[in-house]
């Protein structure tokens, strides 16, 4: 059984790390300059320090890099991540040894035994950001009741995908015994399918934090006997034929520099071609292959090649039954990304059946 001893957390840093004291009212530049030679910085006055640090580190790297196309805006993340986790904040008994910082519930729970050491500071912000998640919720529109996202688990911030499937399902008119789904993140495709009238939901993630999120959230409620998780790869036990399986893949190809990233964004060479080998394998004759994709990595020229379009031009397994589209909804004025490309994107929604 995995428990919160076993998720995807930060990795301690060792107490003894020689540092640098950024203290408050201090110049930014040195301490900017000493982060570019590779030398860590230790926030060690207040919280809101760190948040000014990370500030005038973009200021910085605005005026070093262009931050223009899709590509140039991931350099930009790239440079930016590593001059950033060089940032550090001591934690001694579970609590940010700053003033005028945040309680963050996972410190004790990730960490019970182990009451001294350092995380970065943009270590801390994800955790404080997925704690205040974690315990209010998030509500998602098509679902009755809000989501309680565990740390590092995918969860929606935009619902077009959700709205698509959802009216799909509305109009399903087969069977609805089982279905699967591959990669539940945070559960809410096999919520919509549960709330949709399926009786019963298979469930992988490779992720062990949606899993344990997952089945916390559940709890012993009828939810936990109608929705079974493994944590695997692909369908991992769940090898009986279904009625329907679901998968919202990761819509960007994996470039060199994005090793170690989150897999929920970006996929491998293999991911498909194995998916759809073992998807024949489990699809009933007359079963239905649901992909909820989108267009991001043609529209910002990442690459031409549609990894949904090839399985069905060059393979004998399936065949297409319709795909329905829909435009994203135009960033909000206030996003600092200026997606321009949004304009352009639509989320997809393939049902393929059995050739």
């Amino acid at each position: 059984m995995i428990t919160d001893k076993d998720v995807n957390k930060p990795k301690p840093i060792e107490v003894g790390k020689t540092v640098i004291a950024f203290t408050h009212g201090a110049e930014f530049r040195p301490i900017i300059e000493a982060l570019t030679q590779g030398k860590s910085i230790q926030i060690s006055d207040f919280y809101s320090d760190g948040l000014s640090l990370l500030k005038e580190l973009h200021n910085y790297l605005k005026l070093k890099l262009p931050n223009t196309s899709f590509q140039e805006k991931d350099l930009y993340r790239s440079e930016y991540q590593r001059l950033s986790n060089l940032i550090l904040v001591e934690i001694v008994s579970h609590k940010l040894n700053v003033k005028k910082s945040p309680e963050i519930g996972w410190l004790e729970k990730f960490y019970p035994e182990n009451k001294h050491f350092f995380l970065t500071f943009p270590q801390i912000q994800g955790l404080n950001s997925a704690w205040q998640w974690y315990k209010k919720g998030i509500s998602i529109p098509i679902l009755r009741n809000k989501v309680h996202p565990y740390y590092g688990t995918y969860f929606p911030t935009r619902f077009e995908h959700l709205t698509l499937f959802d009216n799909w399902l509305k109009r399903y008119d087969g069977n609805k015994k089982t279905a699967i789904e591959v990669g539940v993140g945070c559960g809410v495709l096999s919520l919509q399918m549960i709330q949709h009238g399926f009786q019963k939901v298979f469930a992988t993630d490779i992720n062990p934090n949606a899993i344990v999120g997952l089945t916390e959230f559940m709890g012993t409620t009828k939810l936990s006997r109608k929705i079974e998780l493994d944590f695997a790869n692909l369908f991992g036990k769940w090898d009986k034929q279904t009625e329907l399986i679901v998968f919202n893949p990761p819509w960007l190809p994996k470039g060199n520099h994005y090793q170690g990233m989150d897999e929920a964004i970006y996929y491998n060479k293999t991911l498909f071609s194995k998916f759809f080998a073992a998807a024949k394998e489990r699809l009933l004759p007359d079963g239905k292959l649901v992909l909820i994709f989108s267009n991001l990595a043609q529209i910002t020229n990442v690459t031409k090649d549609h990894p949904i379009e090839i399985e069905l031009a060059k393979e004998e397994r399936f065949k297409l039954e319709r795909c329905f589209k829909k435009s994203v909804k135009a960033a909000s004025s206030k996003t600092k990304r200026d997606p321009h490309w949004r304009s352009s994107e639509e989320v997809e929604l393939w049902v393929l059946t059995n050739k």
